[in-house]
């Protein structure tokens, strides 16, 4: 748990970097960059760090860790392995990110992530590729902590604690795992 609200507090500096870059920006427009799509690839990096690498692993990884186990009255989560790989998924993931961000042209507005939603003339090149296979890391990361969750409520409780006697905070991370576990694959796959 500790070693993802380290990851969460380096992301939120990061984060925090592109913000008051944006705001310079914003405060004198195209003094500072001066180009459309490098400050659309600022505003899409900025979201992406802000959610996926700085809230998810604060609350998903840091307090889920600690406080699942404690809650269940059991020793660990129930693949702690699984948790590890998670972890480095996320970090091979924003090092992706930042990559995609350096590359040709950046991958432009947050909307335009998707192909669909893209056009060629302006996404062409290996930045869209890259920040699409950052996007799809950082989806797994949170399908498998999610697996780990539901897993963890599920079967490492104790024998004498009945899942309709779990407390309410037990039965929100089941839910909101669950739900996870259904929203995520769009990002994954």
């Amino acid at each position: 748990g500790s070693i993802y609200f380290l990851f969460s507090i380096w992301s939120a500096m990061v984060g925090m970097s592109l913000s008051n870059i944006i705001r310079f920006e914003l405060s004198i427009p195209s003094s500072f960059i001066g180009d459309d799509q490098i400050y659309n690839s600022l505003v899409t990096a900025h979201a992406l760090v802000m959610i996926f690498f700085m809230v998810m692993p604060a609350m998903i990884g840091g307090f889920g860790n600690w406080l699942v186990p404690m809650i269940l009255l059991s020793c660990d989560m129930a693949f702690p392995r699984m948790n590890n790989m998670s972890f480095w998924l996320l970090v091979a993931s924003i090092i992706i990110l930042m990559f995609s961000m350096l590359s040709s042209k950046g991958s432009g507005t947050g909307w335009t992530i998707y192909p669909p939603l893209s056009s060629i003339e302006f996404h062409s090149g290996v930045s869209m590729d890259l920040t699409i296979l950052s996007l799809h890391a950082a989806g797994i990361s949170s399908i498998m902590s999610s697996l780990n969750f539901l897993s963890s409520v599920l079967i490492m409780r104790q024998k004498s604690i009945l899942i309709e006697l779990c407390s309410l905070f037990s039965w929100s991370i089941m839910i909101t795992t669950f739900l996870l576990l259904l929203a995520l694959p769009v990002l994954a796959g």
